[in-house]
């Protein structure tokens, strides 16, 4: 049996009690929803508060780029593993990948690709497209702390990957570095809405890289295991094969190593379309907390769609193994309580938190343990990654900052 919230449209919210099956409600979300105007969510792939945001990000700045997506676009530039939902202000768009075919440039101009919406497909936990440049249909999905890729590639065709670690906001530093015949690794450290961002990958492939190509400012470099730099790229080469091509990214704030055991984890094999299903399944359960009654399809749809974008975020920031980076920078444990980051407290606190405190008591005791994790090791000066910096204070207004 579960408890939920049974909520008649239009009509008020009272607390029932079930054991029957529950309808398909991420069927009834629309992720598109919010991506045109200035709404500034994504349509990509993540999991309920997951610590991946896995979209295309199709606009490289501006304020409507918040969420690295408009629908008004028809290019897009590749599929990277963090992004905002509903924000203000642009942060995040970190490690980028874009499929091709035959490489003509090292740029964004370059490699980027035209669509168009009506072969593009999103809900909750997968998002497709087919890159029309080169004929390629992209697939993602996500678990809570990796980004799963399937590229279908032309019959025949030469298969490369381009991973561009400059895309979006400013580098401070990053490294990539190749780690055996199928994978590679690497850290992006930024600065934008975040003073200090800093985000380690593990990568896996789904087939041996043939060759790996590195550059610096687009500017090759010398071949090598491993390239530091501030604008780094690489090129990556396969055989071409029958079956798709695969890709995992695991996500990590600690150290390499923490993203390799999160991908042990939580992403051992290959079954894209299993992890699609357990995706699915998961947002049925969290959007089954509240159970809506009656209506139209339409208004079925509109409901659903903003309780899944107030379940995007906050975020969970920490590995497998528990281990998250504080807000003094410095690598601690939770012992009882799963750490998050990005409250964007100025907004949320009016009502995400206060349906969140009705609907999840456990994450809102996370929240508040995350948030008293940070007093205890909050930096004497303005500094800090994403969720560090908006946790408490850059939000608030001038007179409540001086308090």
């Amino acid at each position: 049996m579960i408890y939920k919230y049974t909520l008649p449209l239009p009509a008020a919210i009272f607390l029932a009690f079930s054991a029957q099956a529950q309808p398909d409600y991420a069927a009834m979300v629309n992720p598109f929803i919010g991506t045109g105007g200035h709404g500034h969510t994504y349509p990509g792939a993540s999991r309920p508060f997951g610590m991946v945001q896995l979209s295309p990000d199709t606009r490289l700045e501006g304020w409507d780029g918040c969420s690295g997506y408009h629908y008004s676009d028809s290019l897009v530039y590749g599929f990277s593993h963090t992004h905002l939902s509903g924000t203000g202000v642009p942060d995040y768009c970190d490690i980028l990948l874009m499929p091709a075919v035959e490489m003509t440039g090292i740029t964004g101009k370059d490699y980027r690709s035209p669509f168009s919406h009506d072969k593009e497909v999103a809900r909750p936990g997968y998002y497709s497209v087919l890159l029309e440049k080169d004929g390629i249909l992209a697939e993602l999905t996500t678990t809570s702390r990796v980004g799963l890729h399937r590229y279908t590639f032309p019959a025949g065709a030469d298969r490369a990957l381009i991973l561009d670690l400059e895309h979006r906001d400013e580098v401070i530093d990053s490294y990539i570095e190749q780690v055996g015949e199928y994978a590679v690794q690497g850290y992006r450290r930024s600065k934008s809405w975040a003073a200090d961002q800093r985000l380690f990958f593990y990568m896996e492939f789904s087939q041996p890289v043939l060759e790996i190509l590195f550059y610096e400012k687009d500017i090759a470099q010398p071949t090598t295991p491993k390239v530091n730099g501030q604008n780094l790229k690489a090129v990556l080469r396969f055989a071409a094969a029958e079956a798709p091509l695969q890709v995992k990214v695991a996500l990590s704030a600690v150290n390499p190593d923490g993203a390799r055991r999160n991908m042990q984890a939580e992403a051992t094999g290959w079954d894209f379309d299993h992890t699609v299903a357990e995706a699915h399944a998961e947002w049925n359960r969290e959007l089954g907390r509240i159970a809506a009654k009656g209506g139209t399809a339409e208004k079925l749809t509109i409901f659903y769609t903003a309780l899944y974008h107030a379940f995007l975020q906050p975020n969970l920031y920490m590995d497998v193994d528990r281990q998250y980076l504080g807000a003094d920078l410095q690598v601690h444990r939770a012992k009882d309580y799963d750490n998050y980051t990005v409250f964007s407290l100025w907004d949320t606190h009016r009502a995400e938190h206060p349906l969140l405190t009705l609907l999840d008591e456990k994450r809102t005791s996370d929240f508040i343990q995350t948030f008293l994790s940070f007093y205890k090791r909050r930096p004497a000066a303005r500094v800090g990654t994403l969720g560090q910096r908006n946790l408490l204070h850059d939000r608030l207004p001038q007179h409540a900052r001086d308090r």
